[in-house]
């Protein structure tokens, strides 16, 4: 199993909010609106996860999901996730990401991780931190769980209409027999 990178400092701050969400959970409670709407992450932080997210969409990753940490980590603003079904589409994405991003928005990941083994590599921006998860690490590792009580980041339409692939391709690999290498 990879080791996640960029497992040190921060990773999983939000999660010492998460006995409210427990509660909340629990009584049948939901966050009102100003709750999940309270985004603290800069504008130029927003413009780089919405250009990522739709590179993202447009490689066929699934279920991207971007969250704002600027209220709870002091060295980045957001996280976008997402993932893939093998390690090739996982470099693919990464690939168009960080063109799309240079090329656009003239922004350069100041670190690359996990291009060897492609099955979590992380591209740090500063601003923002984007990690693209081989399906079987996104499971594992559960990243959402961490921060499912920060703030969910508006994306484009075409990045959320990537939600539930990946378990809609497990579901269809596993009736056809497949290996999951091809989308």
């Amino acid at each position: 199993m990879a080791t996640a990178p960029g497992s040190g400092r921060g990773a999983g701050e939000c999660h010492r909010f998460a006995g409210l969400s427990a509660v909340r959970e629990t009584l049948g409670e939901s966050r009102t609106t100003d709750e999940s709407q309270h985004v603290t992450a800069t504008d130029r932080s927003i413009e780089l996860v919405t250009a990522a997210a739709q590179a993202a969409a447009d490689r066929l990753a699934h279920d991207i999901i971007a969250y704002d940490v600027s209220d709870v980590l002091s060295i980045t603003d957001a996280f976008l996730l997402a993932s893939a079904p093998n390690d090739r589409q996982v470099k693919s994405i990464v690939d168009e990401i960080e063109e799309r991003l240079n090329k656009d928005l003239g922004a350069k990941p100041v670190r690359r991780e996990g291009d060897r083994d492609a099955r979590w590599i992380l591209l740090d921006y500063v601003d923002i931190v984007v990690h693209v998860q081989h399906s079987e690490e996104r499971v594992f590792y559960a990243l959402e769980r961490l921060w499912k009580d920060c703030p969910e980041l508006p994306l484009p339409e075409d990045a959320v209409k990537t939600r539930g692939k990946a378990e809609e391709h497990a579901r269809l690999s596993g009736a056809d027999g497949t290996d999951g290498e091809l989308s």
